[in-house]
């Protein structure tokens, strides 16, 4: 019997598929049932994560696009409606991390945090909305963090903190304008996540590791698939009624 959770036969674009959180939300909405589009710059990883669909019995297309160009965007939501007839779910999960002291970050370090992840979560939120909107159906899920309402300690990254805390405030804006036409939009914020990313930020700062586990209340860095189950719930009927909301996922970290 089909659950609130049963994705079958729905169609997901997921950004940032080619690796880490991302490639995680698509092994795990395919396990669900969907069928998957791969966004990402990587065309290696991105055909990774299609195989992994396609061996889980269901469609899964790698397409190479820049999230932070509106022009590739567009393209590449053109392309996933042409292959697989419509997107059912959209999940935003591109994203990049600098870590640099405020004084000393340059134009263009700025400019590209904001670029991947506001923009370009504005840019799929856009061109993707806009078919949704005509069908009068279809399920938003953008990944925050954490800092978009915390400031992290030790790091310095007030540029990813503040495009990740306009990536909330936009899920919630576009929440308001689309619930009556039938589009929910919500968000997952996740804490310190084991990826690859979060291994090279390390890399050069061991000491900060022990600070984060410190100030994580279950004293673990989280894992790809906690995010996913969250993403997993607020693309699914399970979450009819939930529009506008930030799911933590961050082992607690913010409630301190």
């Amino acid at each position: 019997m089909p659950t609130p959770f049963d994705l079958t036969d729905r169609v997901a674009l997921v950004t940032g598929a080619g690796r880490g959180i991302g490639r995680e939300i698509a092994r795990t909405l395919a396990d669900a049932g969907a069928d998957i589009v791969a966004v990402g710059q990587t065309a290696e990883g991105l055909e990774e994560a299609a195989a992994e669909v396609r061996q889980r019995g269901r469609r899964g297309l790698a397409v190479v696009a820049d999230v932070s160009d509106s022009l590739q965007v567009d393209a590449a939501v053109e392309r996933a409606i042409g292959e697989f007839g419509r997107i059912d779910i959209l999940v935003n999960a591109a994203g990049i991390a600098r870590h640099s002291a405020s004084e000393e970050t340059s134009d263009d370090d700025w400019r590209r945090i904001i670029a991947v992840n506001l923009d370009g979560t504005y840019w799929c939120c856009r061109a993707v909305g806009r078919h949704m909107l005509e069908r009068g159906s279809g399920a938003i899920v953008n990944i925050a963090s954490m800092s978009g309402s915390i400031v992290n300690v030790p790091q310095p990254q007030a540029a990813y903190n503040a495009s990740k805390a306009a990536v909330i405030q936009l899920t919630r804006s576009l929440a308001s304008e689309w619930a009556s036409r039938g589009v929910r939009v919500n968000s997952v914020s996740p804490g310190y996540i084991a990826t690859a990313m979060t291994e090279l930020g390390l890399k050069p700062h061991p000491d900060w590791r022990a600070t984060w586990l410190a100030m994580t209340p279950m004293g673990r860095l989280g894992n790809p698939v906690d995010v996913a189950y969250a993403v997993w719930y607020l693309a699914s009927d399970a979450s009819a009624f939930a529009t506008g909301t930030d799911l933590i996922v961050d082992g607690g970290y913010t409630v301190r």
